[in-house]
């Protein structure tokens, strides 16, 4: 599962990491099992998750570990995407080109 739509529009590590955080839902991911699934080096991660923690698009929790989760906003509703079978290549094509 990816982000919403309108939290795609930001630097590509940032949204890989958003991406790899709703596939993991209530689970949250470390670090380093960030680092394994966004393909850019830890400094590029660092810069991702404190742009996206100023923004509130993250949460840290920090009880045995560090595990970090993507806000309920971010996260897509399964539910309306079967909903609404509208949302294909074309309608993305639109709202970039801001049809």
């Amino acid at each position: 599962m990816a982000a919403k739509p309108e939290y795609r529009d930001r630097p590509d590590v940032e949204v890989s990491v958003l991406d790899a955080l709703v596939d993991r839902g209530d689970e949250g991911m470390t670090v380093l099992e960030l680092r394994a699934a966004v393909d850019a080096d830890i400094d590029a991660i660092e810069d991702a998750l404190s742009a996206l923690k100023t923004d509130s698009l993250i949460t840290v929790e920090t009880e045995e570990r560090v595990r970090v989760y993507a806000h309920d906003r971010v996260v897509p509703d399964p539910e309306a995407a079967d909903e609404d079978p509208t949302g294909g290549l074309v309608d993305v094509i639109r709202d970039r080109l801001g049809l």
